[in-house]
């Protein structure tokens, strides 16, 4: 994607040659910074405290961390310490244990002498693929967007309601629920998406809301309450979010209130779709309330927010009284009953074990 107008990756290889560049998140929209990992505790703390994000992007980021690792010490007993070590990173997005297996099934039966180039290669791969797959979501993503704008029998934009940040910046290009977007506005259909801010840490409103101005989207930032309202008074054609992990029946886990605009969605007969890469989908799971766990963050990201002042500083202030407790549930789970579709590299299919089945028949 774009910034400033020029192409730009959201992790990438240093000139140097070993080294990752990354955007630091955190920073996002008043500034933007780019951080160099150099060792598997600078990758570790990169995904731990988000200044990278995003399923896709914390397991690209992972099999980055194997690499600088490696680079200390190519021994069995490092690579599974580096494993452990970015493992207990973030409890939730599933594409990091998928990334961390890949670079173990890689590399484990290697000589030690050819691990770190071997290492490397297939974290390039795996950055790579998922730019291939998340624009094959945008792909097939696209013609939902296309029907909805025909259903329109007039000029007026699509509106669509995503939450949360599944763009670009949650990948390492294209994005999921924003890739059929993209591809909407680049082929001239006029799209308007409705950007929930997602409290508590307003990766839509910081982020997606940046990325979609970079990219000429039309778009405007709600409070997270205002989806159903918009939904009743018939302002919200379709949804589209992203997901941090898939049962195998279809369940979706995404950033905390997803659930409740499936529900409101339902209820208002919008089309609510999920979009997803096949690493996502966690095929050892079946009942996604039950079976996924909940990250559980810092409370202070409750009661503190964090902003630009018109001074230009970027300040935290503290928005409920200092004694008060606060619980930080970063995720909740939409059961596949209220998922209209699962938009994925390979089609669109029900949210349900046959649908899913059909597309990946190998797992």
């Amino acid at each position: 994607m774009n910034v400033n107008g020029h192409p730009q990756r959201t992790i990438w290889d240093e000139d140097d040659g070993w080294s990752i560049g990354i955007i630091d998140q955190t920073r996002l929209p008043h500034a933007f910074e780019t951080v160099t990992l150099a060792s598997v505790d600078d990758a570790a703390r990169a995904i731990k405290e988000m200044l990278v994000r995003g399923a896709p992007l914390i397991g690209a980021t992972a099999a980055y961390g194997v690499c600088l690792a490696l680079r200390e010490d190519s021994s069995d007993a490092a690579l599974k310490q580096a494993y452990d070590v970015l493992i207990e990173t973030r409890p939730t997005a599933v594409n990091l244990r998928w990334a961390l297996d890949e670079m173990i099934t890689a590399l484990q039966q290697l000589p030690l002498d050819r691990r770190i180039e071997a290492a490397y290669r297939r974290a390039g791969e795996i950055a790579d693929e998922d730019v291939t797959i998340c624009s094959a979501i945008g792909d097939h993503g696209l013609p939902l967007i296309q029907a909805a704008y025909k259903n329109k029998k007039s000029t007026a934009p699509v509106n669509v309601l995503t939450h949360c940040n599944a763009g670009w910046l949650a990948t390492v290009d294209w994005g999921t629920a924003l890739a059929p977007i993209y591809k909407a506005h680049d082929a001239g259909i006029p799209v308007h998406v409705w950007v929930d801010e997602t409290r508590p840490r307003n990766q839509g409103a910081a982020l997606t809301a940046g990325e979609l101005g970079q990219h000429g989207v039309e778009h405007t930032v709600i409070v997270d309450n205002a989806g159903g309202h918009l939904m009743q008074h018939g302002q919200v054609d379709l949804c589209i979010t992203g997901t941090d992990r898939t049962t195998a029946s279809g369940d979706v886990c995404n950033k905390i209130g997803t659930y409740l605009k499936a529900l409101a969605a339902h209820d208002n007969s919008v089309p609510f779709y999920v979009a997803l890469p096949g690493p996502t989908i966690d095929w050892t799971l079946e009942d996604g309330v039950a079976e996924i766990p909940i990250e559980e963050r810092d409370p202070a990201e409750v009661t503190w927010i964090g902003g630009r002042t018109e001074k230009g500083t970027d300040e935290a202030v503290l928005i409920s009284p200092k004694d008060s407790r606060a619980a930080n549930y970063a995720f909740d789970v939409t059961p596949a009953r209220l998922v209209t579709g699962l938009i994925t590299e390979r089609g669109v299919c029900a949210a349900s074990r046959d649908g899913l089945g059909a597309l990946y028949p190998e797992k």
